[in-house]
């Protein structure tokens, strides 16, 4: 599947009996050699009574993360075509909390992604004290958490971003890795943006990064609480009312099939 070109292997876990290792997650993603895909979804059997199903994401290098909006709107496409359920909305746990999913009459979904955390323990950044922006590796970024940690540039040009990506994402700043979007603002409704995922580098699109972006432009009086972000893959909407920020897009079915996990290469 994918979401604005940002693309999922997904697999029904729901009876618990798939356990992959980083390395053979890692050989799955591989483009050539495996299926190919930038981050891996499981749909999983609730934990938790407040939820539907436990959603869990890996990246293509075997590592798993908290949160992947335009994932989850594929995860809410598949429950529904697969007829796991039939409940709409969906509310899914995540390692960063439950999640609620809205498939609309056009098949667009509409995730509630959370409320933003801005504390630096908590995204994490090392770094004391709390503000709009910070300074790393020379950079003035927004950082935030939405699940995962983002660092948002605002620039007039975002045409050459991949040293500067590397150098934020490799920052002693950040101990534990960081997403890096890079936004150039259009309007106050508008802005196109490139994001440069840990673990996984460009991708098409990043649901997660599209709402960084705009909640630190909404922070900085830059931007309204609804804004059209244009991302390589196609576009999406955020909407950000001070507390609870909602991410809207598309997902798409690619194909279906099964792979021999001992005929990958080593």
């Amino acid at each position: 599947m994918h979401g604005l070109g940002n693309d999922f292997a997904v697999i029904d876990n729901i009876d618990g009996d798939v356990s992959l290792s980083t390395d053979e997650i890692r050989k799955l993603s591989d483009r050539r050699f495996g299926i190919g895909f930038d981050q891996l979804l499981m749909v999983e059997s609730s934990t938790s009574k407040d939820a539907d199903f436990r959603y869990v994401i890996f990246n293509a290098d075997g590592s798993e993360v908290n949160q992947c909006g335009n994932g989850a709107r594929c995860f809410a496409l598949y429950v529904q075509k697969k007829n796991l359920s039939y409940k709409n909305p969906l509310s899914v746990e995540t390692n960063a909390g439950i999640m609620t999913l809205t498939i609309n009459s056009d098949d667009s979904v509409r995730v509630e992604m959370g409320e933003p955390n801005f504390l630096p323990s908590k995204i994490p950044l090392n770094i004391n004290e709390t503000t709009s922006e910070y300074m790393v590796e020379g950079f003035k970024v927004g950082a935030l958490s939405i699940g995962n940690p983002h660092a948002v540039l605002i620039l007039d040009d975002i045409t050459d971003i991949n040293s500067t990506a590397l150098k934020i994402q490799s920052s002693k700043n950040f101990p534990e890795g960081v997403n890096v979007g890079f936004m150039k603002i259009l309007s106050k409704d508008e802005v196109q943006l490139r994001v440069v995922e840990r673990g996984v580098g460009e991708t098409l699109a990043c649901g997660s990064g599209a709402c960084a972006a705009v909640i630190h432009g909404v922070r900085l009086g830059m931007l309204n609480s609804k804004v059209k972000v244009h991302l390589n893959g196609g576009d999406a909407m955020v909407e950000y009312d001070g507390r609870k920020v909602y991410l809207s897009g598309p997902g798409e079915f690619v194909y279906e099939g099964s792979i021999n996990l001992r005929s990958a290469p080593s």
